[in-house]
């Protein structure tokens, strides 16, 4: 395994180079912001595409927009800068004696001295009350949608103690927003919002597979499981599965949510969507290697990108 460098002034070690947080964020703040992963904003992003995909498949269910549908996109983002926020605050907090033994994490404000508990509670509990806010100018039902959202939220942290799988627990969380979202717009659940949440997960334990890669050796040390370390030498086989999943589920619910309109355009076009992320998957699987995880690392990044493209062909369909 390659080996870190130490990061400087307090900047914790896997953030992305020259970020804003480092750079421009008044130094009071940083440590609260790196808890709340502001300089690693790919988690931001995976945990906002589902939204975004639920709400574009609701569209295109019901055939109809509105202005409020636009708050509801503008909403998401800001819910999902908060709550992803608040959540990998919360991971920090119940991991930090975990962190502090991997090479990967010990820079992180807990068990590195920026932040102390009772303080990364209250700027946990303060982002959820904001994200909160938000979620009540949602209708009734995706409000109580994304109050049980905190279920599989505080499980997630303590999956890894007692299952080798706790990539499905972050994928529950993670995809939730396309349950949220397609409600937010329809005002019920449907069938093609749950087979999409299906493909998230899998999509998920796809790359936070590749994103575990990094921490084998250490997760062996003190006892933490992950799909990584289960996989291990079988991992592309098992990503290969997960690929025809998240394609699959995702062609499903397409199929399901664009069908009963008759737009064999839309249809055709919202279909290319998980087509076009397969092959990016593809892509990142030709590239993988276990053992590099400047590579690793770098494969994990690039799903914003393969979140995003499923996106661009939804709303193309709504377009036509």
């Amino acid at each position: 395994m390659q080996e870190r460098t130490p990061a400087p002034d307090g900047a914790v070690a896997d953030a992305v180079k020259d970020n804003w947080v480092d750079t421009w964020a008044p130094l009071a703040t940083r440590p609260y912001l790196r808890l709340s992963r502001a300089d690693r904003p790919i988690g931001t992003w995976l945990l906002l595409l589902p939204c975004w995909w639920g709400l574009a498949l609701s569209m295109l269910y019901s055939g109809q927009a509105a202005l409020h549908d636009l708050w509801i996109a503008v909403g998401c983002a800001m819910g999902a800068w908060l709550m992803r926020g608040a959540g990998c605050t919360w991971n920090d907090i119940t991991d930090r004696d975990f962190d502090g033994a991997v090479e990967r994490t010990r820079s992180r404000p807990i068990p590195a001295g920026q932040v102390s508990v009772r303080g990364a509670v209250i700027w946990m509990c303060a982002q959820a009350l904001l994200a909160f806010c938000i979620l009540l100018t949602f209708n009734l039902a995706a409000i109580a949608l994304g109050i049980l959202a905190l279920l599989p939220v505080a499980v997630y942290p303590f999956a890894k103690r007692f299952t080798w799988w706790p990539q499905v627990f972050l994928g529950l969380a993670f995809n939730w927003g396309a349950l949220l979202a397609w409600t937010a717009h329809s005002g019920q659940l449907g069938a093609p919002a749950v087979l999409l949440y299906l493909s998230g997960i899998a999509w998920t334990l796809f790359y936070d597979t590749i994103y575990a890669h990094q921490d084998t050796e250490d997760d062996a040390l003190i006892g933490i499981k992950s799909t990584a370390r289960l996989f291990g030498d079988r991992t592309a086989a098992w990503l290969r599965r997960f690929l025809m999943a998240t394609v699959g589920l995702m062609g499903l619910a397409v199929i399901f949510a664009v069908q009963p309109g008759g737009n064999i355009l839309a249809l055709v076009l919202a279909l290319a969507g998980p087509w076009a992320m397969g092959w990016h998957m593809a892509w990142q699987l030709r590239g993988l290697d276990i053992e590099d995880n400047a590579k690793l690392i770098r494969l994990f990044r690039a799903n914003r990108d393969t979140g995003m493209i499923p996106l661009v062909f939804f709303v193309a369909a709504l377009l036509v």
